[in-house]
């Protein structure tokens, strides 16, 4: 796999507002933020896309949707609601093939598809 921004964050070789570390991931606030709260969970581990994901990577997939609920918990938001997304491919919107989930907050977030269906109700 091509070396990313993501890899060199990791590797401390690019700056980055990091809020959260362990072996496995780790957690820094996205320079373009779509909402208050715009953190991306990465895994340390470098799979390009959802569908590089192999069977031994439950476990580490897992833990990035389980340090998701732990930070809105701790970050005081997971009342509130929060989405989580994770992109795969360029026609989905994923710009670093180092896969990453997008945990947002702070705000309410409508979802386009389902408002376009209420209108045409």
């Amino acid at each position: 796999m091509a070396e990313t921004i993501f890899s060199k964050i990791i590797k401390r070789e690019i700056p980055a507002d990091i809020v959260y570390e362990d072996d496995i991931s780790l957690v820094f606030k996205d320079i373009n933020p779509q909402a208050p709260v715009h953190l991306l969970i990465i895994p340390k581990k470098e799979i390009a896309t959802i569908n590089d994901i192999s069977k031994e990577d439950r476990e580490l997939i897992g833990h990035l949707y389980w340090l998701a609920g732990e930070l809105a918990r701790d970050m005081g938001f997971a009342e509130d609601g929060y989405r989580t997304v994770m992109n795969c491919g360029e026609n989905a919107g994923q710009t670093v093939f180092h896969i990453h989930l997008h945990l947002l907050a702070g705000k309410p977030l409508g979802w386009p598809p389902y408002t376009d269906r209420m209108k045409q109700a």
